[in-house]
């Protein structure tokens, strides 16, 4: 339909301009005549001068003029016999036009322009002329033009269609691959991947996007599996403790009131505990949600400076807080105090009464990132025992028997959720240094910027 129209357009424009210059032409040679006939000698009739004039003046090839006087006298050229007897022109002369016309028609069968002006003397009317320009030349280059545009749109159809035929097969099939794919993934397993469709269009991009989708939920479910794998191993223990106290009581009877005391005492501990594990798996559990994290700007200063009061309870330890910089972080405050105590707490757990625990907070320059640092003076952390100190239920280092081995996977969660990181190394005071890393892209606001 566009091709259809294109040439259509063609065509017509070509018609009008051709037919433009036609009606120009005509128009200089009314005007000419008129010009002649108001300047002809003094006397000399109308009819005597229209003959002189058209003996004397050539026309193009195919023209005709006829020029129409009063009392039904005329004056015409040679083809102006078929000229008089035309529709057109018998229209014309039974009412002569009051202002020039042009328009198209035919004379003997042969397309033709056509031009009609009054002939005045003074404001008197004194005849009509009419002259045409024979069209057959272009009617001639106009169906040739017509047959070239339907010919190149033609062509111009047949390589579109093939061509969007070639490139939907080509696009089909590598859906249709991808789909079927697709379906076997849906019905055996997760660990089969699209691959490489060997394009690099859109195609190719929704295959890696599948894949990288894929990725993602092989991850999740490996970690739900993880995660319940955790929960099973940790709450097996006091499940068991408790049950066997709680099942040794029922045997020897409820009438030692210390023997119940101290049963009560110790299954309150194991739910506790059990308590405990389950908050601090279910805080990793979100850990990747979407809302995740509620940021909002809190001032370095005061977030370390609570830290560390809220340190001084813990444990008798020495608590030491270094001066810290006067910046302005967007982050979630109540998860990175959480993730900072819950260091504290471990490097408790990894000293002794009166060792020192030390917190800071350093602005790394070539990183361009804030990192918030507890040190402390304990043993530390051997360096192939780091990676795995991330890791949950795992304690390298810690010296009492407490504690649930998450604290660290805490950490390294809530750093990763801010898009940050933990780093593990070693402290001057002789034990462990943590530091909790975030990119500069948290630390939005300085004191005195204008950002």
């Amino acid at each position: 339909m566009v091709l259809g129209a294109v040439a259509f357009a063609l065509v017509s424009s070509f018609s009008s301009s051709y037919e433009a210059v036609a009606a120009g032409s005509l128009a200089a040679e009314l005007g000419a005549f008129a010009h002649s006939a108001a300047g002809r000698p003094a006397g000399q009739p109308i009819e005597a001068f229209a003959v002189r004039y058209l003996e004397s003046h050539a026309l193009a090839s195919g023209g005709a003029v006829l020029v129409a006087l009063p009392q039904g006298a005329r004056v015409q050229t040679a083809s102006g016999a078929d000229l008089a007897r035309a529709p057109a022109v018998l229209s014309l002369l039974s009412r002569p036009p009051s202002a020039s016309e042009v328009l198209a028609t035919t004379v003997a069968g042969h397309p033709v322009e056509l031009a009609a002006a009054p002939l005045r003397e003074g404001s008197r009317r004194v005849g009509t002329i009419i002259a045409t320009a024979d069209l057959t030349p272009f009617a001639a280059e106009r169906s040739r033009v017509l047959t070239l545009s339907l010919a190149e749109a033609a062509v111009a159809l047949a390589a579109g269609v093939t061509s969007s035929y070639l490139l939907l097969r080509t696009l089909l099939r590598t859906v249709g691959r991808i789909t079927s794919a697709a379906d076997e993934i849906g019905r055996s397993s997760l660990d089969q991947r699209l691959g490489d469709q060997g394009t690099d269009d859109e195609v190719g991009d929704l295959a890696r996007t599948f894949d990288e989708m894929l990725d993602r939920i092989g991850t999740a479910m490996v970690g739900q599996r993880r995660l319940l794998a955790d929960v099973s191993h940790q709450l097996r223990t006091p499940l068991t403790v408790a049950r066997g106290h709680l099942e040794v009581l029922g045997r020897t009877g409820a009438s030692d009131t210390a023997a119940v005391k101290e049963t009560i005492d110790l299954v309150v501990d194991e739910l506790s505990h059990m308590g405990a594990v389950v908050e601090r798996l279910l805080m990793l559990g979100h850990a990747m949600d979407p809302d995740f994290l509620a940021r909002s700007p809190v001032d370095l200063r005061a977030l370390l400076a609570d830290c560390h009061s809220a340190a001084q309870v813990l444990a008798d330890r020495t608590f030491l807080l270094e001066p810290v910089p006067d910046r302005v972080l967007l982050v979630d405050e109540a998860k990175v105090r959480g993730a900072v105590l819950n260091l504290v707490a471990n490097a408790v757990k990894a000293t002794g009464p009166g060792d020192t625990i030390r917190l800071s907070a350093r602005v790394s320059a070539p990183r361009a990132e804030v990192e918030l640092v507890v040190e402390d003076s304990g043993p530390g952390i051997p360096a192939h025992q780091r990676a795995a100190s991330l890791e949950r239920f795992s304690r390298p280092g810690a010296r009492s028997g407490g504690g649930t081995g998450l604290g660290l996977a805490i950490v390294k969660a809530v750093a990763e959720s801010h898009g940050g990181r933990v780093a593990i190394g070693e402290s001057d005071l002789g034990g462990a240094r943590v530091a909790i890393a975030l990119p500069s892209g948290h630390d939005r606001y300085e004191r005195g910027s204008d950002r």
